[in-house]
């Protein structure tokens, strides 16, 4: 069932959202050569806890971290280990933060230091693919149309989106119907409403679509060895343009602000 969000809701939704979104930004800015991604778990659960929320991730389903570090390869899901990571490395960076019960969920690729060309072409495509795909979150629309924006745009460019992981429906609990792929499947799709929360997450490879878990039971990688790279917001749709809710705090009093 898909969950329609009050003014209530949404204003929560807001709360949270600013929340993740703030705590990717710090997180994002702490990686550097030479940290490892257990400290980089550390430090964003410091974060969370100082913007007033808690890790959506810890727990759930037995996951044992607080948020997902993946790492080159390594398509979402990554654990907190004593692995350090290095300059050129790309790192996906996944956070979920509960406010009030509520969950804001978002995620960003980085480069530590600088990277390669295809890597850096990967990351910029795949978050031009995030707002390629917002850009068809609008009531009336459906959810097919989101994929196909996505897909569409990542495929045009040499790259292949990863098909055992999509989006989401996101509120109280962390995954809500309806699922969001990032490609078209070829299944019904359902009519986009105002008050529908969705996170949306192109996750894209540089090779091939093909993924694994490896033997920790969490690390999805991609199979042929390529990087792999990562967006996603919480976006609410509404009777006009959607909104992204998970924008950082300085994002939030820059648009005030204009």
């Amino acid at each position: 069932m898909i969950v329609l969000k009050n003014e209530r809701d949404i204003e929560a939704m807001r709360v949270a959202g600013t929340a993740a979104g703030t705590v990717l930004d710090e997180v994002a800015m702490f990686i550097a050569p030479g940290v490892s991604t257990r400290e980089i778990d550390l430090y964003a659960a410091s974060r969370i806890k100082q913007h007033g929320g808690k890790s959506a991730f810890l727990g759930y389903r037995k996951y044992p971290d607080h948020v997902c570090i993946s790492v080159n390869e390594e398509v979402v899901h990554g654990l907190a280990t004593e692995r350090r990571v290095q300059f050129g490395d790309i790192v996906s960076l996944d956070v979920g933060v509960v406010v009030n019960g509520y969950i804001g969920d978002t995620a960003r690729t980085v480069a530590v230091g600088g990277c390669d060309l295809l890597s850096q072409k990967l990351i910029d495509v795949t978050e031009k693919a995030l707002y390629e795909g917002i850009a068809q979150a609008v009531a009336g629309n459906r959810v097919v149309d989101i994929s196909r924006a996505i897909q569409t745009y990542v495929e045009v460019n040499g790259f292949s989106v990863v098909r055992e992981f999509v989006g989401h429906g996101v509120g109280k609990r962390m995954h809500e119907e309806p699922q969001i792929p990032n490609f078209v499947d070829g299944k019904s799709s359902p009519k986009l409403r105002a008050g529908m929360t969705l996170a949306i997450e192109p996750m894209v490879n540089a090779g091939r679509p093909e993924v694994q878990i490896l033997s920790d039971g969490w690390t999805v990688v991609a199979r042929d060895g390529k990087p792999s790279a990562h967006f996603e917001h919480t976006v609410l749709i509404t009777e006009k343009e959607p909104e992204i809710l998970t924008w950082p705090e300085k994002r939030q009093s820059s648009l005030k602000a204009g």
